[in-house]
């Protein structure tokens, strides 16, 4: 922005930002106001649009530039303007606190993010209280000041340091009594008042999730008596109600480790177990969102206690009570309410696996027993529901997460034994269709987990399941569908019940609501019966002839071409051919008409639809070739090539076709290995031409594939670096655009995989060429790229890089490599562990780490005393304070990291010693990354 703009132009956009009738309008408003708070004037602006309180509008825009500005750029502003700010922040939050309480949150939180960085402002707490302690009409502000304090000490938008953030939870702590006092105080004034309740109860909740509360203090004190008499009121309002909850919840959460705040934990769980009779009350008055807040405290207290749950069940803080509370939650006839205490359940089953005490499992079976009782009967559909269950609306998740569940902690109950009791619930009686229904569901979640083994029950609920009438409901038809789909082994067992069964899945096939179901079965069927299927290759292949006569989703057409493929490869070898290229006829028939602009005759004219479904063919015909046999496949693919060829050439500016060629091509090279070495030339030469004009990354990876398969041919390589020098030229271009790296994060991931296939197949190629200098500026530049797959790409190539250097795998090129890599490392060492320090500590984010560990680990195995020297350096350079005067590492902590690292005996050790040091540092160092220029 050039130039400071007047305030009238600032009011203007702002209306416009909220009142321009006009969408064009509002935007170009929108776009003028976020360049304004990126810019210095921000800070004066919005001072004085907070002074001036014209209107709302302009007070928010304020006080939100405010808080971002802070949050932000607070490196911006110089120390000795610091006072001045924190002075202005406080007088625009008393006098603005009647206008808007979404600008009183906004100014807090500018308050509080100035108080986490300005180092200078000591016991900001103690300021606070004592300045408006004894102004009723400053405690609303206060006590949301004290609010946000304990929430923003962990906010990802502010990056404060590890000692910094130390600093401050120690000050807190020391206040937090203080804070507890006023909290107390304010009810006592307050009495009823609701407004009041709620900023306490907020205020209270987030010191507890902050953890800094004294446990003993707490409870002795009569907030918590407050708490449960608000909750055990049935007149309490749905607000309040809420607040109140959501402190408990957070108290429960704040004393996880029971056995160290035993007197807190003692009140918390006798607390909690009043609220059973104002739950029944809630449920009787239909009240859902009071129902769902108890059942989330009844869930937290059972997660909070789950470890002495487990380790004394029924005796003191184990009671089993709290078991029978989220059950009669269970009981309850809406599902979100039993949604709620999922976690704790797979929580309870993951502790009972790991320990596997039979006595101990013989104590909890029947809570599981009566849980998966409920769960099927809230799995059942209204019984006036028409079609078939739908899986994408929230129902439908539902049941996903319930078919989760079960499979989690069926092995309580035991699979054969709760199978068997689901389908004597059906044999028994005469149940209604939505009974059925959800019992097969339940039946087809734990199918795979019971032992197909001469089980009769299995065999005789596969016989029944295949014999259903057409006359049911098409959703008993549906799910019994799936059903059969998961008991694929029992047919693989049983293979009497295969025609049957593909007989049942084929009438589904033809039906529209049951297609894509059908398909997904036959495709499990096809997947573990592939030795029993091979008789049925030939109606597999009609299917697949006519895919698009039945109604399938993607998904479920692509899932039959791949069970297809899978029982293609185990035809006998003289077969495979004629098969093959009957199977691709259709996809290549459809991609010719498309080249050729004929009509599909109502096919898709997508290509992507058909180069799909020859990719996966691809992927899964893996026939067993012995040695030097010709690859039945080879034939069929030299034949395909010219039309993925002209596909490719035809449709080179398009992305999403281009990339799913390069998918297509990829599987096909990956099918017949060194058999597709007659396509390496032509594949290559036309990757490289579309490349210099459309550089899709796709390429890139497909040239990592080449590279993987061909790497080691001899009479490859050398064709294989022209390839790889072709491809760099451009993809450097590209990366050493303005944001480059960030905006192209694929080709980064993409490049790398290549380089590290010719580190892999042929390091001395490499590290003989020109480009390798080239490819190794590019990794430095792009350490601190956060993108998870790019830099983890980035990362196993400079590992792989100089391992090359180091592992002595008795090859006569050893100390050839050894030697490149030592005048690699020469070059650009001391720069890669300065990059790789600075992007830990300022880029990117923690679960980065290892990899980074694993480069730095290879450095020192290369040359330890170098690395020891160029670690020192980069420690060096590392900026030791804040702009807020806080300082983000002492001398102690960068000579005990080092002797950390450079002392290490595994890569482990020096990961754990990076994760330590780098806990979240601030970005005050900011002016390193932006002078990082790709070279």
């Amino acid at each position: 922005m050039e130039g400071k703009p007047n305030l009238t132009l600032v009011f203007q956009a702002v209306q416009a930002l909220y009142h321009d009738p006009d969408p064009a309008g509002k935007e170009r408003a929108s776009v003028w106001l976020g360049e304004l708070q990126r810019s210095m004037y921000a800070w004066e602006i919005a001072d004085q649009l907070l002074q001036l309180k014209q209107d709302v509008e302009s007070c928010y825009f304020a006080a939100q530039t405010m808080k971002m500005k802070i949050q932000t750029s607070f490196y911006e502003l110089p120390p000795e303007t610091h006072n001045a700010l924190r002075d202005s922040l406080l007088t625009h939050i008393q006098n603005l606190k009647d206008l808007s309480p979404i600008i009183v949150t906004q100014l807090a939180l500018a308050i509080a993010d100035l108080a986490l960085q300005m180092a200078s402002w000591k016991g900001c707490v103690h300021t606070l209280i004592e300045k408006y302690n004894n102004d009723i009409s400053s405690m609303p502000f206060l006590i949301e000041i004290l609010t946000v304090l304990p929430e923003e000490v962990h906010s990802r938008s502010l990056r404060i340091g590890a000692n910094r953030r130390t600093e401050i939870i120690e000050d807190l702590a020391y206040y937090s009594s203080t804070v507890v006092t006023l909290l107390t105080s304010c009810v006592e004034k307050a009495g009823t008042e609701e407004k009041m309740l709620i900023k306490v109860f907020r205020c209270l909740g987030s010191w507890f999730n902050l953890g800094v509360l004294d446990s003993n203090f707490m409870a002795g004190n009569q907030l918590l008596m407050v708490l449960f008499q608000v909750l055990q009121r049935d007149e309490t309002s749905t607000n309040l109600h809420e607040a109140a909850s959501d402190c408990v919840c957070s108290a429960l959460y704040a004393i996880e480790n029971v056995d160290t705040n035993m007197g807190l934990a003692l009140q918390l769980f006798q607390g909690v177990l009043t609220l059973e009779t104002a739950y029944h009350m809630a449920v009787a008055r239909e009240d859902l969102d009071k129902v769902l807040n108890y059942c989330r405290i009844f869930t937290e207290l059972c997660e909070t206690f789950l470890e002495t749950t487990v380790r004394s069940p029924g005796q003191g803080m184990g009671d089993l009570r709290t078991l029978e509370l989220l059950l009669i939650c269970a009981g309850h006839p809406q599902y979100e309410v039993v949604e709620i205490s999922f976690n704790f359940w797979y929580r309870l089953g993951e502790h009972l696996y790991k320990i596997n005490d039979t006595a101990l499992h013989t104590i909890f079976r029947p809570y599981i027993q009566r849980l998966l009782h409920c769960l099927a009967r809230h799995c059942q559909l209204d019984p006036d529901h028409e079609g078939i269950p739908e899986d994408t609306d929230d129902f439908g998740e539902f049941r996903m997460r319930v078919s989760d569940l079960v499979k989690d902690v069926i092995f309580l109950v035991g699979s054969m034994e709760c199978f068997s009791q689901l389908y004597s619930t059906l044999k028994e009686g005469n149940p209604s269709w939505e009974v059925t229904e959800a019992v097969l569901f339940i039946m087809a979640a734990i199918a795979k987990s019971v032992d197909p083994e001469n089980n009769p029950t299995l065999a005789e609920v596969l016989q029944q399941v295949v014999l259903l009438p057409e006359t049911v409901h098409i959703a008993v038809r549906f799910t019994s569908i799936e059903l059969v789909g998961e008991m694929s082994e029992v047919v693989d067992r049983n293979p009497r019940f295969l025609d049957p069964v593909l007989n049942y899945l084929m009438k589904g096939l033809r039906e529209q609501p049951l297609a894509s179901a059908a398909a997904k079965s036959i495709h499990n069927i096809c997947s573990v019966c592939r030795d029993h299927m091979a008789q049925h290759f030939q109606g597999l292949l009609d299917i697949a002839r006519a895919l698009d006569t039945f109604a399938l989703s993607t998904e479920a057409a692509v899932g039959l071409l791949k069970g297809t493929a899978l029982v293609l490869a185990r035809l006998p070898l003289e077969k495979i051919a004629e098969c093959l290229s009957d199977l691709c006829a259709v996809q290549v028939l459809a991609l010719k008409k498309l080249l050729s602009e004929e009509s599909t005759n109502g096919k898709s004219a997508d290509p992507t639809v058909w180069l799909d479904r020859l990719a996966v063919i691809f992927r899964h015909t893996n026939p067993i070739v012995e040695n030097g046999q010709t690859h039945p496949c080879q034939k069929v693919i030299q034949e395909i090539w010219p039309v993925l060829s002209d596909t490719l050439n035809t449709h080179q500016a398009d992305n999403r076709i281009v990339e799913r060629c390069c998918r297509c091509l990829r599987f096909a090279v990956r099918c017949v290995g060194k058999g597709s070495a007659n396509l390496l030339q032509p594949l290559v030469t036309q990757m490289v031409s579309v490349y210099q004009v459309y550089p899709h990354s796709c390429f890139l990876y497909l040239g990592s594939i080449l590279v993987d398969e061909y790497g080691m041919e001899e009479g490859c390589r050398q064709g294989l670096l022209d390839m790889l020098q072709a491809l760099c030229m451009p993809t450097f271009q590209l990366l050493e655009m303005q944001n480059g790296l960030r905006n192209h994060p694929d080709t980064v991931d993409d490049l790398f995989r290549l380089a590290t296939r010719f580190v892999q197949r042929s390091p001395v190629t490499l590290l003989s060429s020109s480009i390798i200098v080239h490819i190794i500026q590019c990794a430095v530049a792009a350490a601190s790229l956060d993108h998870r797959d790019a830099n983890c790409s980035v990362m196993k190539f400079m590992r792989d890089l100089i391992h090359t250097g180091v592992s002595n795998d008795h090859e006569e090129d050893f100390e050839l490599r050894k030697q490149l890599i030592g005048q690699a490392m020469g070059q650009h060492g001391q720069q890669l562990i300065t990059q790789l320090m600075t992007s830990c500590c300022f880029c990117l984010p923690p679960y980065t780490l290892p990899d980074v560990a694993e480069v730095l680990w290879e450095v020192m195995l290369f040359d330890r005393p170098t690395f020891c020297r160029w670690l020192e350096n980069a420690l060096k350079a590392l900026p030791k304070e804040t702009s807020g005067g806080a300082v983000t590492v002492t001398h102690k902590q960068l000579t005990d990291f080092h002797k950390q690292v450079t002392s290490a005996e595994e890569c482990k050790q020096v990961c754990w010693a990076i994760r330590e040091f780098t806990r979240p540092v601030p970005i005050a160092a900011t002016f390193s990354l932006h002078r990082l220029i790709f070279c």
